[in-house]
């Protein structure tokens, strides 16, 4: 039986724990990501950490995870989250991101899970970049859906963004703002040759 006799697109058929490598690169491949060995292992590992997390994975739970997978890189990594959050206060994050190849640990209160969370980002990487932006999207339907964060900000004309995805919103939350700064690291790093240039001229 074909999954267009029951209603069904190829490609959104629902994908689980027991997919294999060579079903998740056929998916892939059908959504337009065309992987090499390496980069499939790599995605493979988080497939399964997702579906491990999730009953089932469906194509849009598969874009956000290469999505999240293009912007996992930078000077800054999350290594790990924990907040404490409820009806009584104060709600704390303790957040170790990993700087330069080196792990750093604080703890940090806030009005929120998010706040506090975001809070201990900027103490471990002090900056002056406003919040312009803080976004959450449900990318499937249920209570396992993962979220897509979205961060923009802004810093003395220059504007950069982050995205993550994750069950957890409020790892994608810190994932996002993480992959915001990484991005404003890169424009810091652009825009100093920039204004050499123009200061010796």
């Amino acid at each position: 039986m074909r999954p267009e006799d029951v209603g069904l697109a190829a490609t959104n058929l629902v994908m689980g724990k027991h997919s294999g490598r060579a079903a998740l690169r056929a998916k892939l491949k059908d959504l337009g990501y065309d992987l090499a060995d390496n980069q499939l292992n790599d995605v493979f590992v988080r497939f399964k950490a997702l579906a491990d997390r999730k009953k089932e994975v469906y194509d849009d739970d598969l874009v956000a995870l290469m999505t999240d997978q293009a912007s996992g890189e930078g000077t800054m990594q999350v290594k790990f989250l924990r907040v404490i959050c409820g009806t009584e206060a104060p709600q704390s994050a303790d957040l170790i991101i990993t700087i330069d190849g080196v792990d750093r640990q604080v703890t940090a209160q806030g009005d929120g899970p998010v706040d506090a969370t975001f809070k201990a980002v900027r103490m471990l990487f002090p900056h002056t970049a406003r919040l312009a932006l803080y976004q959450v999207h449900a990318v499937t339907e249920g209570t396992d859906a993962q979220a897509t964060v979205s961060v923009r900000l802004e810093e003395d004309g220059k504007i950069v963004t982050g995205q993550s995805s994750d069950t957890d919103t409020v790892v994608a939350s810190a994932k996002a703002y993480v992959n915001a700064l990484n991005n404003l690291v890169v424009r810091r790093a652009k825009t100093k040759p920039d204004e050499a240039a123009r200061s010796a001229s």
